[in-house]
């Protein structure tokens, strides 16, 4: 597999930290080298009380983090098509750690969505 850059929503900061299920309400965005294994941390804190658009702006966020992929709990339609219009593909995950995820999507084991699994402004 090639090397890619990989956007995780979640929790915290570190690789053991918890997937964030909301993607323009996450807390984080641990983006992830599937080749290294290294990790840098985004805070999004500032999407976490908009009143709307925070799909959005996390969108925007993450297509310009450069990743290939993100991976996600949820993602309403603006984010989706935000993140398309980025080129970033998107994977499901309900549960478990930012590497767990990582792991998991490496396997193959990670259903990629092809529109959003949500309505809007779902929390």
């Amino acid at each position: 597999m090639a090397t890619m850059k990989i956007a995780v929503t979640a929790q915290g900061p570190e690789l053991t930290s918890d997937v964030d299920t909301r993607f323009g309400r996450a807390k984080w965005i641990v983006v992830v080298d599937t080749d290294t294994g290294e990790s840098q941390a985004h805070d999004n804190k500032v999407n976490l009380t908009l009143a709307q658009g925070a799909g959005i702006q996390t969108g925007q966020n993450v297509a310009n983090l450069g990743v290939d992929a993100v991976i996600t709990g949820n993602v309403g339609p603006n984010a989706y098509k935000t993140l398309a219009a980025g080129k970033v593909r998107i994977f499901l995950v309900s549960d478990g750690t930012v590497e767990q995820a990582v792991t998991a999507f490496k396997q193959g084991q990670l259903e990629e969505v092809q529109q959003a699994n949500v309505e809007g402004h779902w929390i």
